[in-house]
């Protein structure tokens, strides 16, 4: 990573701190709970052990980054964690969609998930855990390949086929299920078109199986629902099931927000 994958506004010149502080933030918060030493960081960002010191020290004092008592380590802090909630809280079409993650999730008993596209990832902005079985780890916030599961598919299938053009392979694998190759996956996005919403079995996550649905109030989608279930209770019924009741509820919230006004429509 470098801070020249900052994007920047055209015909506006970058300001350099500011994309250091950025690309640094994005960095230590890609690595999760993987925390990093300065020479680390200072390495993987190409800048100045010295730069990177006061910059760190900077982001300490304003808890944008945390440090161990030994102050050589050092992680995303909890100022992230703010700016993150208000980014949800504030978002309208995140709101409206709640409620249906709710019905979706009790109709089914299975994990909904509502995610955005963030090129080349979608990132979870809400999920509701299936009753059958529980995970400690809240999805909020993280972020998958958008070729490797149901929610991205359903996203890259909205894209022209000029902006699919530029897809280039071999794909990251996340399990030996994952569509790696240009071709399958074009292939797959074309399947996806024709019946109107993904499919992915095993693709993110071994034993699980997705059903992901674009939600059309923008063109191309930015957003999606998508349906988790075990695989291993996964009958023909139960998939007939669930895409039914996802269509329904895609449909309700189409309606929705592609009525609402008065909020601004901001760039994704």
């Amino acid at each position: 990573m470098s801070e020249a994958g900052v994007g920047r506004s055209k015909g506006i010149r970058g300001v350099k701190s500011a994309a250091r502080t950025v690309a640094l933030l994005e960095l230590l918060a890609a690595r999760g709970d993987r925390p990093a030493r300065l020479e680390e960081l200072a390495t993987e960002l190409d800048v100045p052990r010295s730069s990177m010191y006061q910059l760190l020290q900077t982001l300490v004092d304003s808890r944008w980054v945390r440090t161990d008592v030994t102050g050589s380590l050092y992680g995303i802090g909890i100022r992230a964690l703010l700016t993150g909630t208000s980014y949800l809280d504030t978002d309208r079409r995140v709101r409206t969609v709640r409620p249906y993650l709710d019905e979706a999730s009790d109709a089914l008993g299975e994990t909904i998930h509502l995610a955005r596209f963030d090129r080349p990832d979608v990132v979870y902005l809400a999920t509701r855990e299936s009753h059958e079985y529980v995970r400690t780890i809240s999805r909020v916030g993280r972020r998958i390949p958008a070729h490797a599961g149901a929610l991205g598919k359903a996203l890259l299938a909205e894209r022209s086929d000029a902006e699919l053009s530029r897809l280039t392979g071999p794909f990251a694998a996340l399990t030996e299920k994952t569509l790696t190759d240009r071709a399958a996956l074009l292939a797959d996005l074309a399947q996806v078109r024709a019946r109107g919403y993904a499919i992915e079995h095993e693709e993110t996550v071994p034993g699980i199986a997705g059903f992901g649905f674009a939600l059309r109030y923008d063109t191309p989608a930015i957003d999606a629902l998508s349906c988790s279930v075990p695989v291993a209770r996964l009958t023909e019924e139960h998939e007939a099931h669930i895409v039914s009741v996802m269509r329904e509820i895609r449909v309700k919230v189409e309606a929705l927000l592609a009525s609402a006004s008065g909020a601004p429509e901001w760039r994704s």
